[in-house]
């Protein structure tokens, strides 16, 4: 029988350990990889060349949808399954951009990983079906690129400062970008700006 090739990707160290435990329960399946960094997942898969790519969407060093959407453009034989606990209908639609073969969530059952990477691997997409229905309700993204570089460092917990020497902005700049955020959001101000963007998947 011929094994499928994983690669995993998940930083909680003991999470990682018992997913590779789990998968090689399964007599079909094999992990050729995993890391905890999703910079470092793109150099794994080119080296293993793994069927089935399973990434976390909260990883370090780059996010894990931003890391599966290069993965797709330099190695497309490789399909790939989100698992995360980020069960945001907004999430999704980020996932489905990414050209992404499944999303899980992580309190699925235990035996749906190995079922889910099998259907991956055949080429099947594999979607919660509650979210999946839910994905289409959320409203576009009405902020610019600009918009969302401010809001995520603000939502990293940065101040007005801090986020003008990141992007090399004025203070008063920055400024008008959080008064236009929290505007177009319908937000109460800049905690619930982020609370809304992270809610529909807007920011990770």
């Amino acid at each position: 029988m011929l094994s499928l090739k994983i690669l995993l990707a998940e930083d909680v160290h003991m999470v990682r350990g018992a997913l590779v435990a789990l998968l090689h329960l399964e007599p079909d399946l094999r992990v050729v990889a995993s890391v905890d960094r999703g910079d470092a997942i793109v150099p794994a898969a080119l080296e293993t060349q793994p069927d089935v790519a399973v990434i976390d969407i909260d990883l370090p060093g780059t996010d894990g949808l931003t890391a599966t959407a290069e993965l797709h453009e330099k190695l497309p034989s490789c399909r790939t399954l989100i698992l995360t606990t980020l069960g945001r209908p907004g999430t999704l639609r980020r996932a489905l951009t990414a050209q992404v073969g499944g999303f899980l969530l992580k309190d699925s059952q235990p035996e749906e990983l190995a079922k889910a990477v099998r259907l991956v691997a055949s080429g099947q997409r594999v979607l919660d079906p509650h979210l999946a229905l839910s994905a289409w309700d959320v409203a576009d993204n009405p902020l610019s690129p600009r918009e969302l570089e401010v809001l995520r460092l603000a939502a990293r917990g940065a101040d007005t400062t801090e986020i003008a020497g990141c992007l090399y902005l004025s203070k008063g700049t920055v400024s008008n970008y959080l008064t236009a955020i929290v505007a177009k959001l319908g937000a109460r101000n800049r905690i619930d700006a982020v609370r809304i963007a992270e809610d529909a998947g807007w920011i990770p």
